[in-house]
């Protein structure tokens, strides 16, 4: 008891907070990274000839080693072996020398080089791997995207590492306390990455006179730069916490097969990890193709290269008023004052309307989706401590899968019908976006933190490591499933703008509407053996 009553980092709020912050802002820089092309797909095939095939099967290499070399089970060895500090400096080294190579990749002083040579002449057939389909590269794939495949996937170890890492850094300072929240909160700063990504990467391929995609990818290199120097200044922290805990930073139980064989045989767990899959399987690669879809589906009237519109003055001013939406909505959640909460409320609002009228007067689809993480930004926080003291986890997962289902429908069949519309087209899509954000923000909320409900503490990185390593699955099968799909109901489109994307859309709802049907088995389980998702986090005093 006497080690209980002692004051330490954890119970201090702000040295909590702060090292939340830190690993979230890690996360912040790795989620810039992940979808630093994405918003310039249409580029990434005019400069270096990436068709559809070629970029999905690029951005599904991000999963590949962790899925069939089985690497994130190795991560979560190593963080039960190893802790959490060891780990996290890995994973921040790993996820920068995977992206310097992809940032070469897609350099001009890649083409022509004998390096550029042997990619295209080699690694067009894999034994074993294209015999399964599961080949991460194909003949007639560019050597470009090939080799930034290569720098992807071990950018992808080092992030998914990263992430299981994060979440087990917060269950190490948040057990017992807003853990909810604190899992909440950290994913909707690592989400205002996407944002970030959406807005900056098209400005910094475009400046100048000269289009180059390289300089979009070094802009996320330096960020994971920094991403290293955050893990750096958690080591510390998280150093200083076990020396006045006692608590032994490597475990002293050695890893068994056996420890996986517990958790597999969780019905709850495997719910729960399906559940995971067939969310992030409907999200991620989806963002991935958003800014194009947009681009297909609304007309644009373009903006004179004079114009104040077309200044990168503007990309400034916009994402300093994203910063204020954000924060104006994500610090009401805190406001015990009623007057200062609705105000920042109000704040959010309009600066989210000016944000919104930006995007629009701009005329670009990547400054539109980049409202996607905003409104999540403002009520994850709200569901995390919902569930921390209310409950009802796996009720909101079923809410969850009902609004992700309704918006890849809308993308699908709503949207087409108003082209030529440019106003109506582009409420439609900001509402869309806005609540397809929603949506996924109930996931850290609710799933990530009723994990530790499902097994034991001294094996819950390897809980952690393959939910990961199922979720990859998705990862890696559908953005390319979603780039072959395009590619095949558009036979002979060149245009990246001309594409139609009904089928891959009504592909991504039919995700949601296996993940609710999950969500309602899940309810069942936990009613008949007691898991608790249904109760609060925080226990209240007897």
């Amino acid at each position: 008891m006497g080690v209980e009553l002692k004051k330490t980092l954890r119970d201090s709020a702000a040295m909590r907070w702060t090292a939340l912050l830190l690993l979230a802002l890690a996360m912040f820089c790795s989620y810039i990274f992940m979808d630093i092309l994405s918003p310039i797909k249409d580029l990434m095939q005019s400069t270096r000839g990436w068709d559809s095939t070629a970029f999905g099967t690029m951005q599904g290499s991000e999963t590949f080693l962790n899925v069939f070399v089985f690497f994130l089970i190795f991560a979560g060895i190593i963080l039960d072996k190893m802790g959490v500090r060891f780990t996290a400096l890995l994973s921040g080294v790993v996820m920068l020398v995977g992206a310097a190579i992809n940032w070469y990749a897609v350099t001009e002083g890649f083409i022509g080089t004998t390096l550029e040579t042997w990619f295209n002449n080699n690694l067009n057939y894999i034994p074993g791997f294209d015999e399964l389909g599961i080949s991460p590269f194909y003949r007639g794939m560019p050597a470009s995207a090939k080799f930034s495949a290569v720098g992807f996937m071990i950018f992808g170890c080092g992030v998914e590492m990263a992430g299981i890492t994060v979440s087990r850094g917060i269950v190490k300072w948040f057990k017992g306390r807003e853990m909810a929240l604190a899992m909440g909160s950290e994913m909707a700063l690592a989400r205002l990455g996407v944002a970030t990504c959406m807005i900056f990467s098209p400005m910094f391929a475009k400046m100048g006179d000269k289009i180059d995609v390289s300089r979009s990818v070094a802009f996320g290199v330096v960020l994971l730069m920094i991403a290293l120097i955050m893990f750096i200044v958690y080591f510390f922290m998280d150093k200083k916490l076990d020396a006045q805990t006692g608590e032994a930073e490597e475990k002293d139980d050695p890893f068994k097969i056996s420890d996986i064989g517990a958790i597999l045989k969780s019905s709850g767990f495997w719910i729960v990890a399906l559940l995971c899959v067939l969310y992030y399987s409907a999200i991620f690669p989806f963002q991935k193709y958003a800014v194009n879809m947009l681009q297909c589906n609304l007309d644009f009237a373009q903006v004179p290269a004079d114009s104040f519109w077309a200044k990168n003055t503007v990309t400034i001013v916009q994402y300093v008023i994203m910063l204020v939406v954000a924060i104006a909505a994500f610090m009401s959640n805190f406001s015990k004052n009623k007057a200062k909460k609705y105000s920042l409320l109000t704040l959010a609002v309009l600066a989210l309307v000016v944000f919104c009228y930006m995007g629009y007067k701009r005329g670009s689809a990547e400054t539109i989706f980049a409202v996607f993480p905003l409104l999540a930004v403002g009520i994850t926080p709200i569901l995390g401590s919902y569930v921390d003291h209310k409950g009802k986890a796996a009720s909101m997962l079923v809410l969850g899968s009902l609004l992700l289902i309704a918006c890849h429908l809308t993308f699908a069949f709503i949207l087409p019908m108003f082209k030529g519309s440019a106003i109506g087209g582009v409420v439609i899509a900001y509402i869309t976006i806005l609540v397809l954000g929603a949506s996924f923000s109930l996931v850290p909320a609710s799933l990530w933190p009723s994990v530790p409900k499902l097994v034991d503490s001294k094996i819950i990185g390897s809980a952690y490591a393959l939910i990961f390593w199922i979720q990859n699955i998705g990862l890696w099968l559908f953005p390319m499933l979603i780039g072959k799909v395009l590619d095949k109901t558009n036979p002979g489109v060149t245009d990246p703008t001309e594409f139609n994307y009904t089928a891959p859309l009504v592909m991504l709802a039919c995700l949601g509407v296996a993940a609710l049907l999950l969500g309602f088995v899940l309810k069942r389980i936990d009613k008949k053996h007691g898991y608790g998702l249904e109760l609060p986090n925080i226990k209240k005093e007897s």
